[in-house]
């Protein structure tokens, strides 16, 4: 039984954060670490890259920290510019209801003058290369003398990368009293020689590694900016013709707008998440098996108990936050034999989820543009004539036959007739498929109304 966030015993602002971040439920490492992190104990976590690792030592440390003092009080060492910005953003994220906090980032190939003056205005958290952490030592810009608490974050990469001497001159820089935590993917001697010499009788917390096996589903991107994917999604699904369709979104809120949004726009839509009560998640599922919705739009728990065979595709609008839910959730299509593909919405700040995605799965992603509205009308225009071209070959048109040529005999050439009845049947599937959807849509809000199920506040949806 996974741990919720609520019985970890967090502040309010850090449960807050966690909401609008999309966390519903603590991952394994999490739950095993945040406890012991708040009260005291130094850890070693063994653990891959992508199961919440930031989280794990980032939810702690903020929880630790004095926001009236500007000094640093959290150092987190990263193997590379890449993890170390990373790292940081989601520690701000996670902070953003903490006044007065913030996560500096430090590391070489950015001038040095630019972080000294960030560091004059105040940091509590450096998280840092070692290389550059060491720059700043040597200046005397950075000072260890406050800090509560230091994460080696990817201690074995650092390691292997030959920061060995930096990270012990760091270290020991620090406090005697410092907490400290290791985390890892592996734990050779070299970290447990390090631990014995800057932890204080650590818990080792281990998280057995899941093979990640993705099914063969046809995988593809699109680089979208956030104010753009709801449109986006609009232009995929216009597009592939899904029959049904499951979108994931990383917050119970975000389901909300999406869904809203599609069913204004006339699509056969709903929402399924933590917020509805077990009736209208049945409700729900029933009218998405029996083909009534042909787009669910789902967090990562709501959709734990989806078991349809018959879903055409995945689109996710936002990218998980680790690599196991992103398998989780293309598993939901190609089932029973059938084919699946899986899309997903990569905006330039969440690049480095897909990289890890692929670094871990080995799946081949392959990038995509999405198509215009222009191509949209063309694809519906070509599926149209297929079904045209269908029926021929499906013969028994002798009794139209007749009627063709006496009408094209008495009024027209049997081009012009075919040109008119393409016309009018092209009007009548593009306007009666909008009707259709239009008719069956109904809004969140009318549903709630009628089901009187009390609207969330706004401070809830958060």
């Amino acid at each position: 039984m996974s741990t919720r966030f609520e019985e970890l015993g967090l502040s309010r602002e850090i449960l807050r954060s966690v909401k609008e971040m999309g966390f519903e439920e603590a991952s394994p490492i999490q739950e095993l670490a945040i406890p012991r992190l708040l009260a005291g104990c130094d850890v070693v976590g063994q653990a891959q890259t992508g199961t919440g690792k930031t989280a794990a030592f980032g939810i702690p440390l903020l929880e630790k920290i004095d926001p009236r003092n500007k000094a640093p009080q959290a150092l987190v060492l990263c193997p590379t510019r890449e993890l170390t910005v990373q790292v940081a953003e989601e520690i701000n994220k996670l902070a953003v209801h903490k006044r007065g906090i913030f996560a500096l980032a430090v590391y070489g190939g950015q001038p040095i003058e630019r972080q000294i003056r960030s560091l004059g205005k105040g940091a509590q958290i450096i998280v840092g290369t070692p290389g550059r952490v060491m720059d700043h030592m040597e200046r005397g810009t950075l000072r260890f003398g406050q800090v509560l608490i230091s994460v080696l974050d990817e201690a074995d990469e650092m390691l292997d990368m030959g920061f060995r001497d930096d990270i012990e001159a760091i270290l020991e820089q620090t406090p005697e009293c410092c907490q400290g935590a290791f985390f890892s993917a592996t734990i050779p001697p070299d970290i447990a020689e390090l631990a014995k010499r800057f932890l204080d009788t650590p818990e080792i917390l281990k998280v057995a590694p899941k093979h990640l096996t993705v099914p063969s589903i046809d995988q593809v991107y699109y680089d979208v900016h956030v104010h753009q994917k709801t449109d986006a999604l609009c232009l995929l699904l216009d597009s592939q013709g899904f029959h049904k369709a499951l979108v994931f979104c990383s917050t119970k809120r975000g389901v909300d707008d999406v869904a809203a949004h599609l069913q204004m726009r006339g699509y056969q839509a709903d929402a399924l998440h933590g917020d509805l009560a077990q009736m209208q998640r049945d409700r729900v599922m029933g009218r998405f098996r029996a083909g009534g919705i042909e787009v669910l739009v789902a967090t990562d728990v709501a959709a734990r108990g989806i078991d349809v065979d018959d879903v055409d595709a995945v689109v996710n609008y936002d990218i998980p936050n680790d690599v196991e839910n992103y398998v989780h959730r293309i598993g939901r299509t190609g089932r029973a034999g059938k084919s699946g593909r899986a899309f997903t919405f990569v905006s330039p700040r969440d690049r480095y989820k897909l990289r890890d995605i692929v670094r871990y799965t080995k799946a081949r992603i392959r990038q995509s543009q999405l198509p215009s509205p222009r191509d949209v009308a063309n694809i519906r225009t070509s599926r149209l004539l297929d079904k045209v071209r269908a029926t021929i070959e499906a013969g028994s048109l002798e009794r139209y036959a007749d009627m063709v040529e006496r009408f094209s005999n008495e009024h027209a050439g049997s081009v012009d007739m075919a040109s008119a009845l393409l016309k009018l049947l092209m009007q009548r599937e593009f306007s009666g498929q909008d009707k259709k959807r239009s008719a069956g849509a109904y809004s969140l809000t009318a549903r709630r109304e009628k089901e009187k199920i009390p609207q969330r506040s706004k401070k809830r949806a958060e």
